[in-house]
C-alpha cells in the first residue's frame, strides 16, 4: 500500500511538471527547463503573394456558323448545270446551280404575248369608249383582263427567274446531294452553305450569373480538335428568356476564324471572364478555415498564430482569391490549422526539417 501510495505522488509530480512546461497552471507560457523558448508547434507555412488572376465561369457549348441555309429549289426541273465546287469559298450572289429554262421561258413567252393583246384590246376600248361607241363595261372589262395578264406575266418571270440559283450570303460551300441531270422537286436540298467568318458560339450559365454577364464580355474557348490552343471572343447576345428547364441563360459569342479552321458542331469549352487583376492577393484554398459561416486564416505573427477573419472572392485552380484582409509579404499556414489554437506557438516544419537533417 505504501508503494503504491509513492508511485501515484511521483506521477503526479511528473504532470504537473509537464503542465507547468506546456503553459499550464502560473508557469510562465515561454519558459522551459534550462531557461530555452518553448518549442513551437511546426506547421506549413507561406507567404502571402500577388499575381494576375482572371476571375471566370467554365461552360460547355456547342460553335455555330454565323450564317447557316440548305440551298434548295423553289421550282421543279431538271438540273443543267452545277456551278460551284464541294468546299469552294464562294461570294455573295455567286451562280450555284441553273435548272432548265426550257418550259419557264415558253411559258414566259405565252404570257408576255397575252399581255400585248390585253393591252391592245385595252387601248381599243379606251378609245371606243372616248367616242361614245363603246360601253363603260367593255372598258373595265378590258382593263381587268390587262391587270390578269400583266400578272400573270410576272408569275411566268419570277419563275423563270428561279432557274438560276444564287448564293444568298459570302460563304463556304458543303457537299452537294445532286447530280447534273437529275430531277428536283420544289424544295429539294441541294448543297448547304456557311458563313462561318467569324463563327458563334452558343453557351448556357446558370441563372445565378445573370446579373455579372453583360455584352462585350470577353471569353476563351478551348476545342478538343486543337488542344492546347485558346480562341478569344466576345459576348453579343444575351437571351431575354430563361431555360425553365435548366434554370440557365443562353448566351452567344462571335469569335473571329479568318483561316476557318474552328468548324461548326465542335463541342467547346467557354471561360467567360468577368474580371482582370494584375496584382490579386492569392492564397493556397487549403488555408482557409472556416468559423461560423466566415472564413479565416492563421496568420504569423511574432512566431505565434493569430487568426484573422478575411473575405474571399473567386478561386483558380487550388487558390483563392483574398478581397480583405490580408496583404502581400504576410505568413500564413497552409497546413496544420487543426492543431493551432489562437497565440500558440508556430514553427515552420520546413525549416524543422531542413534544421533535422
Amino acid at each position: 500500500m505504501r508503494n503504491t501510495i509513492i508511485l501515484l505522488i511521483a506521477v503526479a509530480c511528473l504532470a504537473g511538471g509537464a503542465y507547468a512546461l506546456y503553459g499550464g497552471g502560473n508557469a510562465t507560457p515561454q519558459a522551459r527547463p534550462g531557461g530555452g523558448a518553448r518549442p513551437g508547434i511546426p506547421v506549413e507555412m507561406a507567404v502571402v503573394q500577388t499575381r494576375p488572376f482572371v476571375e471566370q465561369e467554365i461552360a460547355i457549348g456547342s460553335l455555330a456558323s454565323d450564317e447557316s441555309v440548305i440551298i434548295r429549289s423553289e421550282i421543279a426541273g431538271r438540273i443543267d448545270r452545277i456551278a460551284f465546287e464541294e468546299g469552294q469559298r464562294i461570294a455573295r450572289g455567286e451562280l450555284l446551280v441553273t435548272i432548265d429554262d426550257s418550259i419557264y421561258r415558253a411559258e414566259f413567252d405565252q404570257a408576255e404575248a397575252r399581255l400585248n393583246l390585253s393591252r391592245a384590246n385595252y387601248d381599243r376600248a379606251l378609245d371606243l369608249q372616248k367616242r361614245g361607241a363603246g360601253t363603260q363595261r367593255a372598258l373595265d372589262e378590258a382593263a381587268s383582263k390587262l391587270q390578269e395578264d400583266r400578272a400573270t406575266l410576272d408569275l411566268a418571270r419570277a419563275r423563270l427567274e428561279r432557274t438560276e440559283i444564287q448564293t444568298p450570303f459570302a460563304g463556304v460551300i458543303g457537299i452537294r446531294r445532286v447530280s447534273p441531270g437529275d430531277y428536283i422537286m420544289a424544295g429539294q436540298e441541294i448543297v448547304n452553305l456557311e458563313a462561318i467568318d467569324p463563327i458563334k458560339v452558343n453557351f448556357g450559365l446558370p441563372e445565378m450569373l445573370l446579373s455579372a454577364v453583360s455584352e462585350g464580355q470577353s471569353i476563351n474557348v478551348s476545342v478538343d480538335a486543337f488542344p492546347g490552343e485558346v480562341f478569344s471572343g466576345e459576348v453579343y447576345a444575351i437571351n431575354p428568356r430563361i431555360d425553365a428547364a435548366g434554370r440557365n441563360v443562353e448566351l452567344r459569342a462571335r469569335i473571329a476564324n479568318p483561316d476557318g479552321r474552328l468548324r461548326p458542331g465542335l463541342f467547346a469549352r467557354v471561360a467567360i471572364i468577368f474580371s482582370r487583376q494584375d496584382d490579386a492577393v492569392m492564397i493556397p484554398e487549403r488555408a482557409l478555415v472556416p468559423v461560423q459561416g466566415r472564413q479565416t486564416v492563421f496568420v504569423v505573427e511574432d512566431g505565434k498564430a493569430v487568426s484573422r477573419a478575411i473575405e474571399t472572392g473567386g478561386r483558380d485552380d487550388d487558390m483563392v482569391q483574398v478581397m480583405s484582409g490580408l496583404s502581400a509579404g504576410e505568413t500564413i499556414i497552409t497546413g496544420g490549422q487543426l492543431k493551432v489554437r489562437e497565440g500558440m506557438p508556430v514553427a515552420d516544419a520546413d525549416k524543422l526539417t531542413g534544421a533535422g537533417a
